[in-house]
């Protein structure tokens, strides 16, 4: 989740030359950037429910393209129909070109609910009158705590009904550190240590930023390990200077990493750099839960594990971590708003939680009612990393404005990745473009 100040978004150079290449990624921030004025959108999504509604179907517009969550929300869609006697239409659109278009979707023709993110990206578009206010919902639910709540609103109310949230850790194979006696680092000498003694007979951190959004993960828990989570949210709301030596301690401390992560970054998607844990070729990856589980057979499902990202300064701790929440929304343009409400009654039960997550193990339920005596070793451990934590992110692209996410700091931490060494250039050119953004009204 990254981007920068000097072009296009998703740039990369190589060898002297400016190569464009696609954007793709599980919440790609040129959506929301483009309702900014950021971005140029392609055509209206296809998918846009059409014609007023009967009351006895509503239509869903899914981002959930990939086969595992597919599948997984047409256990809890159908669930829903056998219990309301009401058919529900699912329109699934590829997850990048419906970011992309999500705003000129809300304006045309969207479907009665949608799927989207929480947070700052769900505000934007309560903030732009794009949704349906749903704190009578609200008042049914039960099992969501304060924080996951304030996630879902926006001015004191509510516009959305989580679903699952996924952590981000550095993944691991155990049978590879049970093989070469490795240990989890507590610490940041430990963890550049542990990847000193990985490289030598293997890339210690697979790596990848291909996609424009992976980095940005990195940059983060670096951030709010060595600055703390006050600051990484002032920093995203543009209040602190990108040029400050705070934000230059974080890419120095990322660049004495860097040297221990896979080359060739740029060209690479997160997928590849996951069949790397895969494969054995690299040992470490900065990831959310869904991530190294999407590339790994069934049976080696429970090699996978991880550890949370290292603690810089003892004042910080671990005591943030970065768990973005995805869920549900009604359109302001849905045509049928009562059908809609009571589908998310429905999905903000922990039986609906129950359904998704029986068909997809990569994320972890949100309401506190799930079942959990199913959960993997892997689910068990991410629920303990979240529930200890103190303080929750949801990720760059999801805690600041989109339009600095997507125009400014994807292509920056490109290319900081392609050259990391002129960090006082960077930061300036970051800090220049900030200014200019965040003077500016959103939308």
């Amino acid at each position: 989740m990254a981007q920068s100040s000097f072009g296009n978004p998703g740039t990369r150079q190589t060898a002297g030359e400016t190569r464009i290449h696609p954007m793709s990624r599980r919440g790609l921030l040129r959506t929301t950037a483009a309702a900014a004025g950021a971005v140029t959108l392609p055509a209206l999504l296809a998918a846009c429910g059409k014609g007023p509604g009967d009351g006895n179907t509503v239509s869903i517009g899914s981002n959930a393209s990939d086969a595992v969550p597919k599948k997984a929300y047409g256990n809890a869609f159908q669930a829903y129909e056998k219990k309301s006697g009401k058919k529900v239409k699912v329109n699934t659109q590829n997850h990048e070109d419906f970011q992309e278009n999500i705003n000129r979707y809300l304006q045309g023709r969207p479907d009665d609910v949608f799927m989207w993110f929480a947070g700052y990206r769900m505000q934007y578009f309560a903030e732009k009158g794009l949704l349906i206010e749903i704190s009578d919902v609200w008042k049914d639910l039960k099992g969501f705590s304060a924080a996951i709540k304030q996630q879902s609103s926006h001015g004191g109310k509510q516009y959305f009904v989580p679903f699952y949230y996924y952590p981000w850790a550095v993944f691991h194979r155990k049978s590879l550190f049970s093989q070469r006696g490795y240990e989890a680092p507590e610490n940041w000498d430990d963890f550049i240590a542990l990847a000193k003694q990985m490289s030598k007979d293997k890339t210690p951190v697979a790596f990848a930023d291909k996609d424009g959004w992976p980095a940005m993960g990195t940059f983060d828990y670096i951030n709010l390990r060595a600055n703390g989570y006050d600051f990484h949210k002032s920093l995203m709301a543009g209040e602190e200077a990108w040029n400050g030596p705070k934000v230059k301690k974080v890419f120095d401390l990322w660049r004495e990493l860097l040297q221990y992560c896979q080359p060739g970054a740029l060209g690479r998607t997160w997928e590849e750099a996951a069949q790397g844990l895969q494969k054995r070729t690299a040992g470490m990856a900065v990831f959310g839960m869904p991530h190294p589980g999407q590339q790994f057979p069934k049976n080696e499902q429970e090699d996978i594990d991880f550890f949370a990202f290292p603690e810089i300064d003892p004042a910080y701790g671990q005591d943030a971590v970065e768990a973005p929440i995805d869920g549900f929304l009604i359109a302001k343009k849905s045509r049928n708003v009562d059908a809609a409400k009571d589908l998310l009654r429905f999905l903000g039960t922990p039986k609906a939680e129950d359904l998704y997550l029986a068909g997809d193990p990569n994320n972890i339920a949100v309401n506190d009612g799930a079942d959990t005596a199913k959960y993997s070793a892997l689910q068990k451990k991410s629920v303990d990393l979240v529930s200890n934590a103190k303080q929750i992110s949801q990720f760059m692209d999801r805690d600041t404005r989109p339009d600095f996410a997507s125009t400014v700091m994807i292509k920056a931490i490109q290319d900081f990745i392609g050259n990391p060494k002129d960090v006082d250039g960077l930061v300036n050119g970051i800090e220049r473009q900030k200014k200019t953004i965040f003077s500016q009204p959103v939308g």
